[in-house]
């Protein structure tokens, strides 16, 4: 008969395994998002820094299922976005940022993007990142995902967010403490 330390230390170290499983298939699946990487160099990696592994299970219980994208060739790092189809449904019906939230008198959802970022341990993508990541193949033709904002922009009220139209990337900007149901956010982490 199994206690219960026995079953939390059983998922305690089952729990990188699993994301390293679901991990391996997705890059397997999706090779044109990281053409010339071995999936043995990233999970060497991902073995070396384990404690990334939590904040890459974070993104993927979210619906982000982040991805590898590019390495680092400075730092030796590899860089993973969420790329899921559409924003993340577990990171959606956020305003941008906590000042944005505490702006708001009535209808206040339940978080920010930001805030929830920070808690995950990973970045909003910048719209750089975001043009990258539709160079992939392209995202959120249904939804919209918060962008990491430039502090000038912020200062004065706005927020930007991307999505895909017409076939094209658009980059717009809308109040920081306006929220939607099919507005999340994409993150990216170094490992």
């Amino acid at each position: 008969m199994k206690c219960c330390t026995d079953v939390f230390y059983e998922d305690l170290f089952a729990f990188p395994l699993k994301v390293i499983q679901i991990l391996k298939s997705r890059f397997a699946q999706h090779m044109h998002r990281h053409t010339g990487m071995e999936w043995n160099d990233v999970q060497a990696r991902l073995e070396a820094n384990a404690a990334r592994l939590w904040s890459l299970n974070e993104m993927e219980k979210t619906g982000g299922e982040p991805d590898v994208v590019s390495f680092d060739c400075s730092t030796g790092e590899y860089i993973f976005f969420d790329c899921g189809s559409e924003s993340p449904q577990g990171r959606r019906s956020l305003c941008y940022d906590r000042q944005g939230l505490e702006s708001r008198k009535e209808h206040q959802p339940t978080g920010t993007a930001v805030d929830m970022a920070t808690a995950m341990d990973i970045e909003l993508l910048t719209p750089e990142q975001y043009h990258d990541l539709q160079k992939l193949g392209p995202v959120d033709a249904k939804t919209s995902s918060w962008l990491a904002t430039p502090p000038d922009i912020r200062e004065l009220g706005g927020a930007l967010f991307g999505d895909y139209r017409y076939g094209r990337v658009f980059i717009y900007q809308n109040g920081a403490q306006s929220y939607y149901a099919g507005r999340g956010f994409r993150g990216s982490l170094r490992v």
